[in-house]
């Protein structure tokens, strides 16, 4: 199996295959995020550890019932080769109503099929009421930028 684009990366196949995990995640479709993963993937996701494709399925449902209503943008950094670098916000709210920003960095390493072997993601977490949300739904067609830090 091969997911276009294939490394090694140039700056438009970089910010391409950024744009194409923003939609999946996007979905909210465990299954269909884990296509992006090698078979025996390794995450480092905040203090999570995760190996495998039907781990990252079970991580990734858990996420989004805790994280509900989330929207994701993501940004490319840096990249070399087969490595990616992305800054991300994302925005979603738990049961209890209340809305979170989270703040966060990954590093992607791919295979030569151009699967996802290695996923290393930092985060932060900052409360913020439903009137201080800036990220609604997929990005808009022809957004290409980040949302401001505040």
């Amino acid at each position: 199996m091969s997911r276009p684009p294939l490394p090694p990366f140039t700056a438009e196949t970089a910010r391409q295959k950024v744009q194409a995990a923003e939609n999946a995640w996007n979905t909210r479709d465990p299954q269909r995020v884990s296509l992006a993963y090698t078979e025996d993937s390794v995450w480092r996701n905040r203090d999570s550890f995760v190996v495998g494709r039907a781990e990252i399925v079970r991580f990734l449902t858990a996420k989004w019932e805790r994280e509900l209503d989330y929207a994701l943008r993501k940004e490319l950094w840096a990249f070399e080769a087969n490595r990616i670098a992305v800054r991300f916000q994302y925005e979603c709210h738990d049961q209890a109503g209340q809305w979170w920003r989270s703040y966060g960095n990954e590093l992607w390493e791919f295979d030569e099929a151009g699967l996802m072997a290695r996923r290393e993601a930092s985060i932060n977490d900052l409360r913020i009421s439903e009137s201080q949300r800036r990220i609604v739904g997929p990005r808009p067609e022809g957004d290409q930028t980040l949302v401001p830090i505040q």
